[in-house]
């Protein structure tokens, strides 16, 4: 069992560098925000290949092998939903850029209504992050924060539809 996560554990397993964000979850503060930001250069990349469904597809991978890698990080660290384990959010915010309008405003008020979503968990995030234990458990209350942020996404876009005229 891995007493802390450095660049060792990082590395020391193909689960654990998934599951650390790459490395973005080695970060002293705010891993979270860290490898949701990690999730761009994907969501960039995979725009560019194939449009917004490649995004999902990239999203429903990491969601499914998330669980894997979440499992097996956690059981080495011997910590459940250890702080630095962000592939949650890559997997979660890719999944809200893929029905995000790809424009840059846009963009950025995702990842911001996401983080807010994420880190405070309302209901019923907070449920699902208390009962759900393990790889399933870990990415399934970010599932749940990124459609609090698609549904606040799609008021803000109704609301603006209204005013312009």
């Amino acid at each position: 069992m891995a007493s802390r996560a450095d660049r060792a554990f990082l590395f020391a397993h193909p689960a654990h560098f998934l599951a650390f964000g790459f490395g973005a979850g080695l970060a002293r503060v705010a891993p979270g925000t860290w490898g949701t930001l990690a999730a761009l250069p994907i969501y960039g990349a995979c725009y560019v290949g194939g449009g917004a469904p490649a995004v999902l597809a990239a999203a429903l991978a990491f969601f499914v092998i998330g669980i894997w890698a979440a499992e097996v990080a956690g059981r080495a660290l011997g910590v459940v939903d250890h702080g630095g384990i962000v592939v949650d959010e890559i997997a979660a915010y890719l999944l809200v850029l893929a029905f995000t309008p790809p424009v840059i405003g846009w963009i950025a008020a995702s990842f911001v209504v996401f983080r807010v979503f994420d880190i405070f968990k309302p209901w019923p995030i907070n449920g699902a992050d208390r009962r759900m234990k393990g790889g399933f458990g870990e990415m399934f209350d970010d599932v749940l924060a990124a459609g609090y942020t698609l549904l606040c996404l799609s008021l803000i876009r109704l609301a603006m539809e209204r005013i312009s005229p």
